[in-house]
């Protein structure tokens, strides 16, 4: 008990000394908390204003931390030396990334024909720029032609075109002129420009190709009588102008057969003329079956040009019809083929026409 005796008297000599030191100090709680009753929308907004102010700071030091590179225009280096641009884009701290390819002149070579890119657009420092870089010419010096076939030439230089990326580096000068020689119908005879002429820049070739002799005639063989597939390739061993038609078959002929030409056997005719020959329809024909006369204009030519007639039957399989030199005109050929096969025609190894059998067209054209 005289313990707590002894804190109680404690405590109230130390409320008794705070009192003193608040009358010393001349302090007033009362007039403490007046004041702060009176004041605490301004300390609120005070504090609110403080937050708003250290957000903005925060946020602009974010951004200002995490903004892109500078931007910046994109020079144009079209034309100029390839290390002339590399200059120019590290001081613009654009990265290049190179490509080559051939161009039109031989002056080209070493300069930037192509950027992306283009010139003026404005991007992002560090960016990107394409530039294509000329090789100058595939080639430099024009070949010699004289010797070879034209069509082989042909198809070297659209290899030549479709290997510069499209640039029409070397082409023919048309129409060709054309010579009667004792070389092969189609070999260039002379060429402009001459061998080993400088290739500065898109080139025209001018030839002069052989049509053959002149006036050069065959013996017409014996095709009355031979079977179709028989006549066609005696046709295509001996380079004859063929034109075929068809009629019904008649009598004891044996269908599928050549039963009428025309100039007649051993007669003597130009290379260039028509041999007219008909072929009777046969009467065996098996379900599924059509036979028919296949048909295509072709262009004239000066020469006689490489073609070939094929099928593709329905189970797959593929077989030639006709192979021959054909000068240009009504082609056509008899065949005997299932129903849904495909008629291939190709010159100079390329296909240029297809068709596909059925029963329609035979009934509508010929019956």
């Amino acid at each position: 008990m005289a313990g707590l005796h002894e804190r109680r008297q404690e405590f109230y000599g130390y409320k008794a000394g705070v009192r003193n030191y608040m009358r010393i100090f001349n302090f007033d709680l009362s007039s403490i908390e007046d004041y702060v009753s009176n004041h605490l929308k301004v300390f609120i907004l005070s504090v609110a204003g403080l937050l708003v102010i250290v957000g903005i700071i925060a946020i602009s030091i974010f951004f200002i931390a995490v903004r892109g590179a500078e931007q910046c225009m994109v020079p144009d280096v079209t034309g100029r030396e390839l290390t002339e641009a590399l200059l120019e884009l590290q001081v613009k701290e654009l990265y290049p990334r190179l490509q080559l390819r051939y161009s039109q002149s031989a002056h080209d070579r070493g300069l930037i024909i192509e950027q992306e890119p283009r010139a003026g657009t404005i991007v992002k420092a560090g960016r990107r720029v394409r530039l294509v870089v000329s090789q100058g010419v595939m080639i430099s010096r024009v070949e010699n032609y004289v010797g070879r076939n034209i069509d082989e030439v042909r198809m070297d230089l659209q290899t030549l075109y479709s290997a510069s990326g499209g640039l029409p580096l070397l082409s023919l000068k048309e129409p060709l002129m054309f010579d009667f020689s004792a070389e092969t119908p189609g070999t260039i005879l002379a060429q402009k420009p001459e061998p080993g002429a400088d290739i500065s820049g898109p080139l025209a070739l001018e030839f002069v190709v052989s049509r053959g002799l002149e006036n050069t005639v065959i013996i017409v063989p014996q095709l009355t009588g031979l079977e179709l597939s028989r006549a066609l390739e005696l046709i295509g061993s001996m380079g004859i102008n063929f034109e075929f038609s068809l009629r019904e078959i008649r009598g004891s002929e044996t269908g599928e057969t050549i039963v009428y030409q025309n100039p007649p056997a051993n007669t003597s005719m130009p290379i260039d003329n028509v041999v007219r020959l008909i072929v009777n329809v046969p009467d065996d024909l098996a379900g599924g079956e059509v036979f028919n006369l296949f048909r295509y204009s072709v262009p004239k030519n000066p020469y006689p040009l490489a073609m070939r007639l094929e099928a593709l039957l329905p189970a797959g399989d593929r077989i030639r019809l006709i192979n021959v030199e054909y000068p240009g005109g009504d082609f056509s050929v008899p065949y005997r083929l299932p129903l849904g096969s495909t008629l291939v025609l190709s010159m100079l190894n390329r296909e240029i026409y297809r068709e596909t059998v059925n029963a329609q067209q035979y009934l509508e054209e010929y019956f």
